[in-house]
């Protein structure tokens, strides 16, 4: 599994319709507040032209991309955390993501109603923001009244209570958690499960006039969210490639100007966010992605595989993706000598194809 994210935003901003084209998931969809009842959950291969590279090369008995979950969560409004609208009950699905993607509407429409009459992207990230933060303080609130209760019998607990007496100061003065410190912090703060501390990318909902200058279009936007990452999407466009063919969707795409469809951007940047690779593995059965947090040694990238082959790990022979690519054959890339025989600290690298050799 490649990672797992949360689709939030108002109602009526266009989230089911773009998790719908994304997904192919036939979410329902219509233009009224909260539609969404029940969150959508999609689950979607991860584009990845290196696998078709290597497809071609290895002839496969099957190719098998990774894959990343979509859950699209029902329209929040301002109040959600208190339990207006359908209330505070979808954010709970949010806690169990990896990551946040934030839908706001720039497109303007008379048919497609706004929830606060009026479209204006600012307003909209301040009020999940709000809401957010105040879901937030409500959790840690519960879990320090656990606490300090535990506390009058046990005095082990004090330092966290000191903790996440800072950290509730914090979400009442309407900022996002800070980075935790020293070594029980980090623990502290991941047992909250805050909804502020979940990576997000915004996705801008724009029309087809819009993928036009989408600089323009997008600067109100990225004016009230600074350097977060900002994707423009147009989900009536995606929802149509995602019902063509191929070549009608190469066609599609080529009239608007565009390289790639939404998804593939949309993973690219929740792929950076979280800070993630792709390694590959590649024979004459099966051609497979496989996606591991940037950083991880040949052992544990080899455990993801199967936890046999960490346990037994002897040593990963390492091929880079270009190398393959550009020589065409395995075979050549060893004559080359650019085959690599690499140990237990060998850090894997975005686009290697390697080879687990173990003994257990």
């Amino acid at each position: 599994m490649g990672f797992q994210a949360g689709i939030v935003g108002l109602p009526n901003v266009g989230k089911s319709t773009l998790f719908n084209a994304l997904t192919q998931a036939h979410a329902a969809s219509a233009n009224y507040p909260f539609c969404t009842i029940d969150p959508n959950v999609g689950v979607v291969p991860v584009p990845d032209p290196r696998l078709d590279r290597l497809t071609t090369i290895y002839r496969p008995k099957r190719t098998v991309p990774t894959q990343m979950r979509f859950v699209d969560i029902a329209g929040l409004v301002a109040g959600a955390s208190r339990g207006e609208g359908l209330g505070n009950q979808f954010l709970a699905h949010i806690r169990e993501l990896d990551a946040i993607v934030e839908v706001v509407r720039l497109f303007e429409d008379d048919n497609v109603t706004h929830v606060a009459g009026r479209v204006d992207p600012a307003a909209d990230v301040a009020t999940i923001d709000t809401e957010l933060l105040l879901a937030d303080l409500e959790t840690v609130d519960r879990r320090l009244d656990k606490l300090r209760r535990q506390a009058k019998g046990d005095r082990t607990v004090a330092p966290e209570v000191t903790y996440l007496e800072r950290l509730e100061a914090t979400l009442s003065d309407g900022h996002r958690p800070p980075p935790p410190t020293g070594d029980k912090e980090p623990a502290w703060l991941a047992e909250c499960r805050l909804l502020t501390t979940k990576p997000i990318v915004y996705v801008a909902n724009v029309d087809e006039s819009q993928l036009a200058d989408p600089d323009t279009a997008l600067a109100p936007l990225r004016a009230a969210v600074g350097d977060t990452e900002v994707i423009p999407v147009c989900a009536a466009v995606e929802a149509e490639l995602a019902e063509l063919d191929p070549e009608e969707r190469v066609e599609l795409l080529e009239a608007y100007n565009l390289a790639e469809p939404g998804l593939a951007r949309l993973i690219r940047a929740g792929y950076r966010l979280l800070g993630l690779i792709t390694f590959l593995t590649g024979g004459p059965d099966e051609v497979r992605a496989w996606t591991v947090p940037a950083g991880t040694v040949a052992p544990v990238a080899a455990g993801t595989i199967h936890s046999d082959i960490e346990r037994g790990f002897i040593r990963a022979e390492v091929m880079s993706y270009a190398d393959l690519d550009r020589l065409g054959t395995e075979q050549a890339v060893k004559e080359a000598g650019l085959l690599r025989l690499e140990g237990r600290d060998y850090v894997i690298q975005d686009g290697d194809v390697v080879y687990f050799r173990f003994n257990v």
